[in-house]
């Protein structure tokens, strides 16, 4: 009987099952990336096997199940109504509503299977494969050759998914092929006839075949998807970028673009690995045909041949230890970001030399630096005014133990420069700034600092610091002399700063019923001598400064080395947080800092006059003050303020409202400073930037961004932006305008359309309106 015969109905199974996942995987998982699982066979795997009828004809040797049969072999699953094993012809035949489960969960459907049991040849009828990333094939027949070829007859392929509403519908797109033709020897998928159709409409038939690789081959040469442009100078540009592989740790891209106004372009990224790191080098250029269409007396105007090579690379000498680099040299000094070359468009591009090591209680961060300035002048000397940085470095060291019941740490900077022009300006009638001179500058610091934290029966928090530092400093610069009363020095001299300081934190923890408050009053008193040479040095890391409430309880306010607080000074101030069970959360610090005793560093004029307008140039500072709240809603309210010790008058805020909610997600800045002459600032700020995206519906959004110079009533920046995102296809379409003067190009259009598994059609540049964007499956 059959039943007795199971060598011949384990045969069977495993001659349906894996001869339709050989049908199948081949093809998809390269165009629909699935899974391409090949069964197990051993001589113990367990089958099971479920008919209504299953009989066995000895004489001709054949093997039938009728009637809702199941098959469980190998962690595959099949489901049809009528098996049929042919020993003498060797061939397994399937019917009437076929369902394959691969153990990835791809699904395969079909009404007709005859294979040979070596899976050698065979046919499939009605075929039709979903796969877990939700990706559609259809074809209307498969057929298997020898040589390990398959040939799929009028092929329709999507990754979208079908209308719930109506299940008939076409996809919003599809790619429908006469002929599909996989060559497992080659390792290719060949596609011949084919055509692309959008929301159901055919966008033509290509006239040759598309040859892409198959599931074997994760990488293969061949022409990418292309890329169009638009901008206001360069013209329309189409990009066609080739891809190639040299090896299985080496790549590249050679991408040309023509432009209608200036001509061809070519660029090119070549990219290798290693097994400590890696390296890529790009380089582009271009021989414009029309520098014409260029502002006068730009850099633009006067270039005809433009070049560009860049280099990064980061390896990892060890778990702890990498060096690294990414530096860029052009032709001139806005090539690169009047050709929106990726990575290089930036109005500073950063070439830097690094080295790092991360342990587990210290850290050693060593880098060189050089600033390329692109803007659209004919000279260079916007860069030559940048400092060529080589090195700077800095090192933190944390005692592995407690001294003295505290904690003891180290820190060193060695900061060496050199500019090769001055940067100054003149400010009002007969004061000068020097944000830079010319000439070299070295200065090394080292700072060691012990504190500890005791906390007292009554919840006192006291924290005693101690801290000594050493600069050792040498300048050859000594330009701005006949404009700065201050002594340059030429000769290596020195400089030392010593700390005592004390901190006193009493918080008081108040639950009222459904909410919870912390007042914390906080006091900080720090000793020190008067800052050494106040003024009198180059001051290149510490010109940005800005009293706020962040900044209010810093023991050196100062943003670098270069300038040192001293002198005896006390911050006062109280700091609240208070959350509520309904989910509303409340911060703010209000607070004021006083000079006791000795020099006021803030107050001693430097070549940019840092600290200058501050609101700490007095002994009595001005008041600073934080407050924010968030809703459980989504919005988010903050001000970060400075007022008048005097008046109460606003002198810098800083107000930002964020809100996200399922259909609305924006943020709103406004910032107001005074004006701050003696700081180089002759002219008040006052600016409102507002960004914003609206959801339409579940796949449209709209997507706005503006800047507004209040005090010149004027949108000094402006984009605006369509997106459209399904679970198959992205779409989105942005104008953005600016009115920069280093801009070669004042306006542009971007655009992408992204068919998920297939590749993208990009316009221009979005990445400001499609970031959020992202297939949804």
């Amino acid at each position: 009987m059959a039943v007795s015969n199971r060598r011949n109905i384990r045969r069977l199974a495993a001659a349906l099952l894996t001869g339709v996942s050989a049908f199948v995987c081949g093809f998809t998982t390269n165009v629909v990336h699935a899974q391409g699982l090949v069964p197990v066979q051993s001589d113990d795997a367990k089958m099971l096997l479920r008919a209504n009828e299953l009989t066995y004809n000895q004489d001709a040797q054949r093997v039938t199940a009728r009637g809702g049969v199941q098959i469980y072999y190998n962690r595959y699953r099949m489901v049809a109504q009528r098996v049929e094993y042919d020993q003498k012809s060797g061939r397994v035949m399937a019917s009437g509503n076929i369902e394959l489960i691969e153990p990835g969960g791809t699904r395969v459907y079909a009404e007709e299977l005859d294979v040979t049991d070596d899976f050698g040849q065979g046919f499939l009828n009605s075929l039709r494969v979903e796969t877990t990333d939700n990706t559609r094939l259809a074809a209307e027949s498969a057929e298997r050759q020898s040589g390990d070829v398959m040939v799929l007859n009028n092929t329709v392929y999507t990754a979208c998914l079908p209308c719930a509403q109506t299940p008939g519908k076409a996809p919003l797109w599809q790619v429908k092929a006469q002929r599909v033709i996989r060559n497992g020897q080659t390792h290719t998928i060949r596609l011949e006839n084919a055509q692309f159709e959008l929301f159901g409409m055919s966008l033509g038939r290509l006239p040759f075949p598309i040859t892409v690789p198959d599931e074997t081959v994760e990488r293969k040469s061949g022409l990418l998807f292309p890329r169009f442009s638009a901008d206001d100078n360069l013209g329309f540009g189409i990009s066609v970028p080739y891809y190639h592989v040299f090896s299985p740790s080496m790549d590249a891209t050679l991408t040309p673009t023509y432009y209608s106004n200036q001509g061809l372009l070519v660029e090119g990224e070549i990219r290798n690995k290693f097994e400590t790191g890696e390296h890529t080098f790009r380089f582009a250029g271009i021989n414009q045909q029309n520098p014409g269409s260029f502002d006068l007396g730009t850099a633009d105007r006067d270039a005809d041949t433009r070049v560009m090579g860049a280099s990064k690379g980061e390896f990892h000498i060890n778990p702890r230890w990498t060096f690294g680099w990414d530096v860029m040299v052009q032709s001139d000094n806005n090539f690169s970001r009047t050709y929106n070359l990726e990575g290089f468009d930036q109005e500073t591009f950063t070439n830097d030399v690094y080295l790092t090591g991360l342990g587990t209680r210290n850290y050693f961060d060593l880098h060189g630096y050089y600033f390329d300035e692109q803007d659209d002048a004919k000279t260079s000397l916007l860069e030559r005014q940048q400092a060529i940085v080589y090195p700077v470095l800095d090192y933190s060291w944390f005692a592995p133990e407690p001294v003295f019941g505290g904690q003891l740490s180290i820190n060193a900077n060695l900061t060496n420069l050199s500019r090769r022009a001055e940067d100054s300006y003149l400010e009002g009638v007969d004061s000068y700034r020097f944000p830079g001179l010319e000439g070299s500058y070295t200065r090394f610091t080292t700072e060691a600092e012990w504190k500890r934290t005791i906390t007292t029966d009554q919840g006192l928090q006291l924290t005693p610091l101690l801290a000594l530092r050493g600069d050792g400093l040498r300048s050859t610069s000594s330009s701005a002399g006949a404009f700065y009363s201050g002594s340059l020095e030429d000769d290596p001299s020195g400089r030392y700063m010593a700390t005592a300081g004390l901190e006193a934190r009493y918080p008081f923890l108040i639950t009222a019923g459904s909410s919870s408050h912390i007042i914390e009053p906080i006091a900080q008193i720090y000793a020190r001598p008067d800052e050494q040479m106040a003024g009198g040095l180059p001051n290149e890391d510490a010109q940005s400064f800005v009293f706020d409430a962040t900044s209010l309880f810093e023991r050196d306010k100062f943003s670098g080395y270069d300038r040192i607080e001293g002198g005896t000074r006390a911050n006062v101030g109280i700091r609240y947080t208070g959350s509520f069970d309904n989910g509303v959360g409340l911060r703010g610090i209000f607070g004021q800092s006083y000079q006791l005793a000795g020099e006021n560093s803030f107050a001693s004029a430097d070549l940019v006059n840092a600290g200058a307008n501050s609101g700490l140039e007095n002994d009595v500072s001005d008041f600073v003050a934080m407050a924010a709240i968030d809703l459980p809603q989504g919005f988010s309210l903050s001000t970060n303020t400075r007022f008048d010790k005097d008046t109460f008058d606003i002198r810098r805020t800083d107000v930002g409202f964020d809100y996200k909610t399922p259909r609305v997600t924006g943020k709103l800045v406004y910032t107001k400073v005074d004006a701050q002459p003696d700081y180089g600032s002759t002219s008040s700020t006052n600016i409102l930037e507002k960004s914003m995206s609206f959801r339409i519906n579940e796949n449209w959004s709209i997507s706005g961004k503006a800047t507004w110079d209040l005090d010149d009533n004027e949108v000094t920046r402006r984009g605006l932006g369509f997106s459209y995102a399904d679970e198959c296809t992205i779409f989105t379409i942005a104008y953005t305008e600016k009115t920069d003067s280093s801009k070669a190009n004042d306006w542009s259009i971007g655009a992408r359309l992204s068919f998920r598994t297939l590749g993208d059609v990009n316009i221009g540049s979005t990445s400001d309106y499609d970031k959020q964007q992202t297939f949804r499956y």
